[in-house]
This record gives C-alpha cells, structure tokens and sequence, in this order.
C-alpha cells in the first residue's frame, strides 16, 4: 500500500498529532495543548495495517489509495448489502442519501472540526475537496478513521436478496407442537430460524407449557425477532422455510467452584415445509411442528479461566469478576466470510458470576442444520465495578470482557484462553480514569497504554451516557489505530452536566480493517478482544 504524504505544515507534529509510541509526556500522558484530536468504531461495531508515517515507527490508517476515476480531493463512501444464501453472495448497494454521514477533518490546531456533506452519486456518496491526511467518516454516532479514498460501509446479511421485510419486529403465533424432548419449565425455549431469509427469533407464550409435557398447543404465543431487523415475509413460492428449535438444559459434572455444570442447547428440532406468511402485528404465523432430535455433534474443550481472570485488574483495578460464556454458534450457509448473520444457538453455557479454575470437559450439542452451515466457538468472561453508579433510580454497573472467537474445530484444538489483554493505564486528562470524578470540559482527552499480551490492531473508545430511565444508555464509539493511544473527544460528543463511563478495548483480530471496511472485517476470523474501563465521571 502506498503512503499519502501529509502536508509540510503537519509533518512537525506527526509524533503526538497521530500519537506514536508511548504517550507518556511531562503533562502525565496527555498530548500538550496545541497538539490536535484523534478520534474513531460494535458495531459493530470492532486499523493498524499499511505503510509507515513519515517520523513515525508505527503503520497507518490505510493506503489512501485513489479509485480510478475518483479525482484526487474526493472520497467515495459505499455501502453494499452482501446477502449470503444457500445459492452464493449477491452484492446489493445501498442507498446512501438519507444516511447521517459526514466527513469529519480535525483542525492542525486541535481546538476545532471541519465537517464536510456529501452529494450522491451512483453506487455511495461522494465527498469532494479532502485534503491529504486523515480524517473520520462519521456515520451517526460511529466515528472512523481512516485515509481511504474509498469507505466501505458495506454490510452482511443472510438470506435471498429479493427478500421482503415487514414494519414489525413481533408477530402473533398459533402452535402446536408433538414430540417435544420432556419440557422444562424454567429451563426449555423454542427458536425459529431461516437461513433462506434473514429470521432468528424466539417463542414466548401466555402459558408455559406444563412441566415434563411432550405437546403443547395454544393460540396465544408470540413470536420476536432477535436479529435486530424487522420479520421477514416468508413466499413459497422461493422456498421459504423455517427451522423451529426446542432448547434445553444438560448438565455435565460439576465446576471447580462445586456448582453443577448446566448448558443450553438444541434438544428437539422440525425443518418445516414452505408456507405463506406475511407479518403484519395482527395475523398469526402458524407453526404446527412434530419434533425430532436433531444431528449430534461432540468436542472437547480445556477452558483456562484463570487466563481470562488474571487480566481483572487491567479490565479495572477495582473491578470484580463477573459472568463467563460459551457459546456454539451456527453460521448459515458456511464461514468463507467468516461470522456472518445470526442464527442463534446450538449450545450457550453461562458460569455463574466469579467461576475461576480451569474447565476440562467433553461437551455434545444439536445441529439441525445442513452440513453446508458453518460452526464457530465463542468464549467470553466479564468484569464489572464492584458497586453500582446510581443515576435518578437506576443501578449502572460499568463493565468490560475478554473475548475470543474462533471456528469452533480452531477454537478447542487447544486451551481456550486469551491472546490479547486489556489496555492499561487509563487516564481522562492525564488523571486515573478508574478514580470517579468530574472531569474539566467536555472535550477532554482520554489515554492509555498498549496491552501486555497481544499486539492490538485497533483500539475502539466506547462512551457510555448513564441515564435514570430504563431506555438504551446513548453510546458513541471511536476507532483508533492500534498504535495509537489518546484521543481527544471532538466537540459535540459529551452533553454538560451528564454522568459517563467509557470502555476502550484493544482489538487484535488479524483479519480487521476498519480504516476501509469495518463491518465486513470486524466478522471475519479469528476475533479476538479485551476491554478495560472506567469509573463513572461526570461533565461540568
């Protein structure tokens, strides 16, 4: 990849401007006053690769390469829908028009932005007049940085892409269901997952079933997606089928702490035929289902815990432990892109909070799907504050995790630990970012210092509003090269008098390029992260 040079009058500040090597100056690792705001990814979502900036030992934010055709200053930003059924990829592009998307250019000195709109034009949106350098693609409250002449937004999906979605997130549903595995009342659920269309939901009913039944019947279910798009209208006429999983509890021996060792997975399962359904918030979708145990598959796992638990003081030196996962995850129609859709579970263990010592256990889960599908393996282990931030009536407990995602055949080939901790040393204005506090603006600048295992390719700072409602707490994320370690949070960002906590996680998935397409990278595999964050801080 080549190197777009950066102008003369910024050459001089490239060593804290772009933040090379350790930031550890006389003003306690915050860059000095005049020195420019990095910013950007999660989102998704989840840029280090490339050549070297001038003066600096560290790679850049892409190649800043030019599209043939695209002029010079200009930037094209795409967004294609990659839909992945049982027939192979079909690329849709996106209409970009009514997308909140600017480019953000920080100011050479540092106190200000310049933002620039796009215009449409065939295929994404154009900007034109970027100078060289670097600058963020801002989509909504995801801010990207990057030197790419050419952004892509581009997204996968799963499913035709003649598909129809509907309005609703949730249809009534009428079911009658035989054979079903011995019902557990607080343990079983039932899924229903397409792969010909973009469907993963789950069941809930006015009365459960009785414990121990085998049938069940009622016009009173409902059916929610989980796949964060609206239902989809299911037409025989292209094949539409669907999968209805009954999951259930087993339990496998016992974990180091003494607790028994209990799992969820696919106990019961029906490919149900073609049938016409349009979701529309009154209709019911019937679902009439005679179960059968689906396909076996085994695999044996050594689960190294106290890898994971050794990194809780980098997570946050107060923190606790928290809760750990693992997950068997399907991946309709095969892994060439690695993590695409989602489909739900064939197998999820959660340990109760605070398990330590190592998991040495031959596990089986069900697999109804074809062998076409894909199987990945995800563990995860989670740290949070030991007490809670209190906001109106509203409990927040500040967290963070160490993750690792791998084909499942990959994923417990060895022990399953991680290959990258948390960044250390978190700091808002060169102060602990672990100490709560009320910081001096609302544009302070957050730093911190590399992992001590792993090397990050990027690193993503999520700001996190704690509000006194029960609605969604309003996140901004950043994504920044992994070898850079501040940021100054650009004008707009945090709101006066509101209470934040931030979490800055150190990606090393090898695959990522968020600099030129964060969505379609951030899925492929091997993905590996670790988070540290904050205490609560409050804004003036």
């Amino acid at each position: 990849m080549s190197l777009r040079r950066l102008s003369l009058l910024l050459v001089p500040t490239c060593a804290v401007w772009f933040g090379c090597g350790e930031a550890e100056t006389s003003t306690g690792g915050v860059p000095p006053p005049d020195v420019g705001w990095t910013d950007p990814r999660e989102g998704t979502a989840s840029v280090a690769d490339g050549d070297l900036l001038p003066g600096c030992g560290e790679p850049d934010a892409g190649s800043g390469e030019v599209d043939a055709g695209l002029p010079g200053d200009s930037v094209l930003v795409t967004a294609d829908s990659r839909f992945h059924s049982s027939t192979g990829v079909t690329v849709v592009p996106q209409d970009l028009s009514t997308r909140d998307l600017e480019i953000v250019i920080p100011h050479p000195d540092g106190v200000g932005v310049e933002r620039r709109s796009g215009t449409p034009v065939a295929g994404g949106m154009r900007f034109d007049g970027i100078p060289d350098g670097e600058f963020f693609v801002r989509s909504n409250r995801l801010y990207y940085l990057t030197r790419e002449r050419h952004f892509d937004l581009g997204v996968n999906r799963v499913g035709r892409p003649d598909a129809v979605y509907s309005a609703v997130y949730d249809t009534p549903a009428q079911v009658d269901f035989s054979q079903l595995a011995p019902w557990s009342e607080y343990a079983d659920t039932v899924a229903v997952v397409s792969g010909d269309v973009d469907l993963n939901g789950n069941l809930s009913f006015a009365e459960e079933p009785t414990q121990d039944s085998t049938s069940y019947s009622t016009p009173d279910a409902y059916l929610s997606s989980y796949t964060g798009y609206t239902l989809p209208v299911l037409d025989p006429a292209k094949g539409d089928r669907v999968y209805v999983n009954q999951l259930g509890s087993r339990e496998s021996g016992t974990l180091p702490g003494g607790s028994p060792l209990v799992y969820s997975t696919v106990v019961r399962s029906q490919h149900l035929p073609s049938q016409a359904f349009t979701p529309d918030g009154t209709a019911s979708l019937p679902l009439v289902s005679v179960m059968a145990p689906p396909s076996q598959g085994v695999f044996s796992m050594e689960w190294r815990l106290p890898e994971f638990t050794r990194w809780r003081a980098d997570a946050n030196p107060t923190g606790t432990l928290s809760t750990s996962t693992f997950q068997v995850l399907p991946v309709a129609h095969g892994l060439q892109d690695g993590w695409v859709g989602y489909q739900g579970e064939l197998l999820y263990m959660n340990l109760p909070r605070g398990e330590n010592g190592t998991i040495t256990r031959r596990l089986s889960y069900g697999n109804p799907y074809p062998a076409s599908w894909g199987v990945i393996g995800l563990a995860s282990y989670s740290f949070r504050s030991a007490t809670p931030v209190v906001v109106g009536t509203r409990n927040h407990y500040p967290s963070g995790s160490i993750q690792v995602i791998d084909r499942l055949d990959n994923l417990v080939a060895g022990p399953i630990q991680p290959n990258i901790s948390p960044p250390q040393a978190l700091r808002i204005d060169g102060v602990d970012a672990y100490v709560s506090r009320s910081v001096g603006s609302t544009q302070p600048v957050v730093s911190w210092q590399q992992p001590l295992l792993g090397t990050p390719r990027a690193y993503e700072v999520t700001l996190i509003k704690l509000v006194d409602t029960f609605a969604g707490n309003p996140t901004y994320r950043f994504l920044v090269p992994g070898h850079r370690n501040f940021l100054r949070l650009p004008p707009g960002v945090l709101e006066a008098s509101s209470t934040y906590y931030l979490r800055v996680k150190a990606d090393g998935s090898p695959n990522y390029e968020p600099w030129r397409a964060p969505y379609v990278s951030s899925e492929r595999l091997p993905i590996a992260s670790a988070e540290t964050f904050s205490a609560a801080f409050t804004t003036p």
